[in-house]
């Protein structure tokens, strides 16, 4: 899952992004309110947390813009403004959730969560297909019964492929989503993440779409 964290506090702002990089999560993080409308415009993420107290563009009109344009990406607004305006003003601008700062992480990670079922379309936990089930939640895999260990980097691929199955992914959306913009990565880095889930599972798992990407077929 990629992210965009929109947060001018350089020490919160550090402190979320090695938190949620430590749970599997890619985090791109911006400090100001213009920087973060560009790239919600013009790159592709699941799921923002946004300020509102933003240098150059308030994060509330960062929210209007985006929702302006059609996007329904999941945002969550991440605030120290407490007042009940503030928060009707958030959601009626188009926020899906809102957490007053200061907050613990375990309930940002929780909501984080949340969203992102919610916008995948599933009010249950456990995604599973073809014998795999995976637990978003605990972030716990297994096929055919039994635990499956993967890397980060995989289980952010599994779960990528599976958000449903049925979808062709191309190769660049797979490397924006497991490197963002901070990662050095190898140009074969992809292709040996897909080699090693089709090793654990099955080798007909995830379909090569030539000059495209990848495809996990849905089930028939």
């Amino acid at each position: 899952m990629r992210l965009l964290l929109i947060e001018d506090d350089v020490a919160l702002g550090e402190g979320i992004h090695q938190a949620l990089g430590r749970e599997g999560y890619t985090v791109d993080w911006l400090q100001d309110g213009s920087s973060a409308l560009h790239a919600l415009l013009s790159e592709s993420f699941d799921l923002a947390v946004l300020d509102l107290g933003l240098p150059r563009m308030d994060g509330l009109e960062v929210l209007r813009r985006l929702r302006d344009s059609g996007s329904k990406l999941p945002v969550l607004i991440l605030t120290a403004r407490d007042a009940t305006e503030d928060r009707i003003a958030g959601l009626d601008a188009g926020a899906d959730d809102y957490l007053i700062k200061p907050f613990d992480l375990a309930e940002l990670k929780a909501r984080l969560r949340a969203l992102l079922r919610r916008s995948a379309g599933r009010a249950q936990m456990l995604i599973e297909h073809a014998g795999i089930s995976l637990n978003p939640g605990t972030q716990q895999v297994s096929y055919l019964g039994e635990p499956v260990a993967l890397t980060p980097k995989e289980y952010q691929l599994l779960h990528e492929l599976l958000s449903p199955p049925g979808r062709v992914m191309t190769r660049d959306h797979l490397m924006q989503l497991l490197y963002g913009w901070n990662e050095e990565a190898e140009s074969n880095t992809l292709e040996v993440h897909i080699h090693h889930l089709r090793k654990k599972f099955s080798t007909e798992l995830i379909r090569t779409i030539r000059g495209v990407g990848y495809l996990v077929e849905e089930r028939q």
